[in-house]
């Protein structure tokens, strides 16, 4: 039949050897399922299983047997699983018997006695502590609830140790279920054991019989001696003897018992010395358990161990206690040096700053060590904006900077803004194909640009926490109950109340060492001697472009709202809004005068080749400059939340104004030199062409060259049109974007523009008028014509032919290039043509009928093919001509005068034809 359960198994016993009566603790597998499992326990073949107390499965705790040089296994037997094995072993050993007199180096139970003299043993009870189970039977608790039992019996316990022990509760709590004949057999076993011990007691009596016997028989003895000799001198001589005898044995008892009375004595005192230590150990060991834990880092339990020191300890008037306690204020004392010193450290977090500052208010520390973190803190932040300019400065003088977006990267591996910033400024450079040389100048980053990027973020990740610092001094959020339930707190509360315009100052500090910082390396002129000493030393660097100064004004503000969100005060952050104003104006003033030097380079891309309209690339390249450039200054010219306009100061608008008006001269100028250019000096630099075509550097060199009158037909051209559309286009700009004295700037420009127009078109208008003019005299009287004596009028003579060929050259080239500008130039040449007529008309003394016919023939040809240019002006020339020739006197001269028109009309149309032609083209223009 198989059990339901595993046999027990011994896989250990703690002590593995011992004496008699040595508590040992057995552990192992199935054990038993109860005390009552529990039948048999035997150690080296003897029986503890009235000694054994069952604790678990696992574990059993009893007291070995009797003493005796023994080794052997440890066996426990149980109802559910039999007999069990071991697979360990417990030595028994028998002790020395130890008396009175010897020495010994642990405390010998007085229970525990053994006569010396007799070697008996004087019967004690061998078992010195009550077993768990008196009764001997089953153990069932918890049938009934503890607390309905203590309101049975109040006042009393089922402790048999206890004075108040109650039979009744006892019996209830372990053996409530017990049936009556358990109980019968309960009481047997309280009876065999107070025999027992009655019986040791009896045992003991009879035991010292023997002593007391020969004490009996020496003095009967001494009697019977006395009575024989029946004499007072035999009896004092024995009294002598007696008190000599009686001396002796006292003074031979105190020299024998001197030594272990004074071990005892002393033995008393180590005994209520450890006694002590032991009530007190937690005293005695805090001086060590406070430096451990300040090694480790456990500041929370040195402050409640001290807390603790100081309620019990802290009055005392024992001195040992003093001794100790004192020691442990050393410690705390230096444990407050410890925290104070990291308090104090810089950098640290503001985590760190409010662990230490409750600590050491917990410690009450001495003066107000939250005050003095946030002035290290304050130092420590000057520090780091000093240094973080003396860092760069140093480099800046050392070494240039050079950076690779490669290298300057953010976080999720992207250029940063500054690298991306340089990154798009070099496309504009060009590249080298020099070998060995490094790229990476092409995205250098200027220190001043690096400089507050890097001082800004010091400060907006430094400041919050400084500024948080402050408001949890202020609310006493940094200090711990402990502080607030000793009136500590009342007195932090107190100083905090006294700091606010220290505060104000501290962060009034930092923020003018960063407003400065940021002056000595962009604006240093705005410094006095004494702050350039300090917060400059950049040297005479080049100043910041635009787009670099813009970069930086959008830092600076970025900074600023930071602040703000942390609610500093306005007046203490105006600074840095007078620095992004002053910044703001700087960026437009740089931005404006690099854009006129831009503009001045314009004259190198001109190629020279026009459109339909007669135009170049030239006006829609200086439109797209100031438009990108007014495009770059949108964000800095726009007004963030709190900031000023940069056009509220009358001198900043005139100031802006100037250097607009710069911009357009700049440009007038760069048209001006391009009239002036030497003829066939084309700039092939900007020659579109495909690179793959064989015939590319052919067609460069067939070229045609450009004549100077065609430079200026050109330059007229694009000077009508900026007239027309680009200057307007521009103020359309500079409004858009905010600008102050449009009116100003368009006026001044207009004014530039046209006095260049005009000097540029009599200088056309001289080239082309003056040979034609010059022509007009000399053809007139070629062949010794005489106006009065000339033959009858066949047609129009050549020389008035001529002059209209050369008319017509000027309009075909002059139409080639912008139409526009026929019926200007044209009016002209007519009108210096016809001046000249009237003057030659003017100058004849006197007319034959035939001259007269012939001079107002040729007057009104010309008039009739450049009618569509006559202005009043011109037709007023042409009537001065013929009234100053004599009128046709009869019908026939006036009927021959028409017919030659009719054929110097019809023999010319394909001449005059082109005059129509620009007529019809105007008409549908």
């Amino acid at each position: 039949m198989s059990r339901v359960r595993q046999p027990p198994l011994v896989t250990g016993i703690s002590p593995k050897e011992g004496t008699s009566w040595t508590k040992v603790t057995i552990r192992g597998e199935n054990l038993g399922t109860g005390p009552s499992d529990l039948i048999g326990l035997t150690i080296c073949g003897h029986n503890c299983l009235l000694t054994a107390e069952w604790i678990s499965a696992s574990k059993i705790v009893c007291r070995v047997g009797q003493d005796k040089n023994d080794k052997g296994d440890i066996i426990v037997t149980t109802k559910s699983g039999g007999k069990g094995t071991s697979t360990v072993f417990f030595k028994l050993v028998k002790h020395e018997k130890i008396g009175i007199l010897y020495q010994s180096a642990v405390w010998v139970e007085e229970q525990n006695y053994y006569d010396m003299r007799t070697d008996r043993n004087k019967g004690i009870s061998p078992l010195s502590q009550r077993t768990g189970n008196p009764l001997g039977i089953d153990i069932e608790r918890g049938k009934v609830p503890h607390s309905d039992i203590e309101t049975l019996f109040p006042g009393k316990t089922a402790d048999f140790n206890r004075e108040n022990f109650s039979a009744t509760w006892y019996l209830i709590e372990n053996h409530s279920t017990a049936s009556f004949e358990h109980l019968k057999l309960a009481a047997n076993n309280l009876k065999k054991q107070a025999s027992k011990k009655n019986e040791g007691n009896v045992a003991y009596v009879k035991g010292g019989l023997s002593t007391f016997f020969e004490a009996q028989d020496a003095l009967a003895a001494i009697h019977q001696k006395l009575e024989a000799d029946g004499t007072e001198k035999v009896e004092g001589s024995v009294t002598q003897k007696l008190e000599k005898v009686l001396k002796s044995a006292s003074t031979t008892a105190d020299t024998l018992f001197q030594e272990v009375l004074g071990r005892k004595d002393k033995a008393d005192s180590t005994r209520n010395a450890l006694n002590v230590l032991q009530r007190f150990k937690f005293l005695f060991n805090l001086p060590l358990n406070i430096e451990r834990n300040i090694q480790k880092g456990d500041y929370d339990v040195v402050i409640n161990d001290y807390e603790k020191a100081k309620s019990l300890f802290g009055k005392t008037e024992v001195e040992v206690f003093k001794k100790v306690y004192a020691e442990v204020e050393t410690r705390i004392e230096a444990l407050r040096k410890l925290l104070l010193d990291k308090l104090l450290e810089t950098p640290s977090t503001l985590h760190d700053q409010r662990r230490y500052i409750r600590y050491l208010s917990e410690l009450h520390a001495p003066g107000d060590p939250a005050w003095k973190c946030i002035g290290a803190q304050h130092k420590w932040i000057l520090q780091l904006m000093h240094s973080c300019k003396e860092g760069y400065v140093k480099e800046l003088k050392g070494s240039t900077i050079l950076q690779s977006p490669m290298l300057d990267v953010d976080s999720d591996g992207r250029p940063s803004p500054i690298a991306r910033l340089s990154q798009t400024a070099s496309l504009k450079r060009g590249s080298s194909f020099q070998s060995g040389r490094n790229d990476s100048w092409k995205y250098k980053t200027p220190p001043q640009a690096e400089f507050v990027e890097k001082l800004t973020k010091v400060v907006v990740s430094q400041l919050p926490n400084f500024w948080k610092l402050w408001i949890s001094y202020v609310n006493g959020s940094l200090f711990s109950e402990t502080a607030e339930k000793s009136g500590q707190m009342e007195k932090y509360r107190k100083n905090a109340k006294q700091k606010p315009n220290d505060f104000k100052k501290m962060i009034q500090e930092v923020m003018q060492c960063l407003v400065k910082l940021i002056r000595g390396a962009l604006l240093p002129s705005t410094l006095g001697q004494e702050d350039v000493m300090i917060y400059g030393g950049w040297g005479s660097k080049a100043e910041l472009s635009g787009p670099w100064l813009a970069h930086v004004v959008q830092t600076i503000r970025h900074t600023y709202e930071s602040l703000m969100a942390l609610e500093i005060p306005n007046d203490i952050l105006q600074s840095i809004q007078d620095l992004i104003l002053e910044l703001r104006e700087t960026c437009v003033k740089v931005t404006l005068q690099h854009t006129a030097e831009e503009v001045k380079k314009l004259a190198d891309k001109e190629d020279w080749m026009v459109d339909n309209e007669g135009l170049t690339t030239l006006p829609s390249q200086f439109e797209q400059s100031v438009t990108q450039a007014l495009q770059s200054l949108k964000s800095v010219i726009e007004c963030k939340p709190a900031e000023a306009s940069i056009f509220q100061h009358q001198k900043t608008q005139d100031r802006v104004c100037t250097l607009c008006i710069n911009i357009i001269q700049a440009f007038i100028s760069t048209l001006e030199y391009l009239s002036n250019k030497p003829e066939g000096d084309v700039d092939t630099m900007h020659v579109s062409a495909d690179i793959s075509s064989p015939d590319l550097f052919g067609s460069l060199n067939e070229e045609p060259t450009i004549s100077s009158e065609k430079k200026l037909l050109i330059v007229l051209s694009n000077c009508n049109y900026l007239e027309r559309h680009t200057l307007i286009n521009i103020a359309d700009h500079f409004e858009k974007h905010g600008f102050q004295g449009i009116e100003n700037i368009t006026k001044a420009s207009t004014e530039s523009l046209k006095e260049l127009d005009q000097s540029l078109f009599e200088k056309f208008i001289e080239s082309k008028a003056d040979p034609i003019v010059g022509s007009l005299e000399p053809g007139i009287y070629a062949g010794y014509f005489d106006w009065k004596d000339c033959l009858t009028p066949t047609g129009v003579r050549n020389y008035l032919k001529e002059a209209l060929a050369s008319m017509i050259a000027v309009h075909a080239e002059v139409f080639s290039i912008s139409k526009q500008l026929v019926p200007r130039v044209m009016s002209r040449i007519v009108e210096a043509v016809g001046e000249e007529l009237c003057r030659l008309m003017q100058c004849v003394s006197s007319f034959s009928r035939n001259g007269a016919l012939q001079a107002r023939l040729e007057i009104c040809a010309l008039k009739d093919a450049v009618s569509i240019y006559l202005t009043d002006e011109i037709r007023s020339t042409f009537d001065q001509a013929l009234d100053a020739i004599p009128q046709l006197s009869n019908g026939s001269d006036k009927k021959l005068l028409e017919q030659l028109l009719n054929e110097f009309k019809s023999s010319m149309h394909l001449q005059l034809v082109c005059f129509q032609m620009f007529s019809n083209y105007e008409q549908k223009t």
